[in-house]
């Protein structure tokens, strides 16, 4: 099978380093600054699972030919038009989509570009920064990658998907037989942890350290979920349980990717994740005040930038 990733930053940089370890052939299309970087200097890992330092093969868009049997998506969620343009070249007549996106709009959007047949779901739960010097530093110790078909079930090219992750270090990749389930309590996990993160500019640590940031941390998870089970996907027992204990955990360290983002004065994928979720409150006719505080304080931010940071 021949693998495609979109791009080397945080999340394709470590899912393509530890494929390329395990003998996978593995591609990145990546743009010209980072690939003369990586071929000058190989790819870097450094993980709680083992350091990887090693060469990796580069492609440009324009030298792209249409034959490769997986495509890794893990760009950025607003990226996704162009990025849909960028891998269009190379997907092999047969070949799939694997999107690693934030949220769960990006699903209708590439479905119009490449057909439902050609677009599989999927998750991953992996903390991961890429530095300046570009190395890729894993922030924890979660590393799992979960995939399937929309329609359910286990199609013999997830399962081929699935085997070539085998044998990676530090990566373990699950085929499931209802994926959208998984994505959707990604979704529930994600809109509560961003919303709270950047509205409170802290980690869950934190936040909970006062009885009124818990209260409040259990509130949005709690409304997240609510807008899961009335789409027809219900979390399970075990995800709320995992959740509600670990947005209580004083101790937790854990901080978003879009609460790095602001403190680094970048783009948010808020539009993406926490304003979906509140658009689905609304049309579900669900109570959503703290979301909304949290949605406006993302928009706020955003607008401060547009302004160049000025009040």
């Amino acid at each position: 099978m021949k693998i495609l990733i979109l791009g080397a930053g945080a999340i394709g940089g470590y899912l393509g380093g530890r494929l390329t370890e395990a003998g996978a052939d593995t591609t990145f299309l990546v743009r010209a600054a980072r690939r003369a970087q990586l071929v000058r200097e190989g790819l870097h890992l450094r993980s709680v699972f083992g350091d990887l330092d090693c060469p990796v093969t580069t492609v440009g868009a324009d030298e792209l030919e249409p034959d490769y049997d997986l495509v890794i998506l893990t760009c950025k969620a607003y990226d996704l038009d162009s990025a849909i343009e960028a891998i269009a070249p190379g997907l092999a007549k047969d070949g799939a989509v694997l999107p690693i996106l934030n949220g769960l709009g990006h699903i209708a959007a590439l479905n119009s570009a490449f057909g439902q047949e050609r677009v599989l779901g999927g998750t991953v739960k992996l903390s991961a920064s890429r530095l300046a010097d570009g190395t890729i530093k894993h922030m924890n110790d979660w590393h799992w990658l979960r995939l399937g078909e929309q329609a359910g079930g286990l199609s013999e090219r997830v399962l081929a998907a699935k085997a070539a992750f085998d044998g990676a270090v530090g990566l373990e990749a699950i085929a499931l037989e209802n994926v959208m389930q998984e994505m959707w309590e990604k979704f529930v996990h994600l809109a509560t942890a961003a919303s709270m993160t950047c509205l409170m500019r802290a980690n869950v640590g934190q936040i909970v350290s006062t009885e009124e940031g818990a209260a409040l941390f259990q509130q949005m998870l709690e409304t997240s979920a609510e807008v899961a089970r009335a789409s027809g996907y219900p979390p399970s027992d075990e995800f709320m349980e995992s959740y509600r204990t670990l947005f209580a955990d004083r101790q937790a360290p854990y901080a978003t990717s879009m609460l790095r983002d602001i403190e680094a004065g970048n783009r948010t994928e808020g539009e993406q994740i926490v304003g979906l979720m509140l658009q689905r409150t609304r049309e579900l006719e669900i109570d959503s005040t703290l979301l909304t505080a949290a949605y406006a304080h993302l928009r706020a931010y955003e607008a401060r930038q547009a302004n160049g940071g000025a009040i």
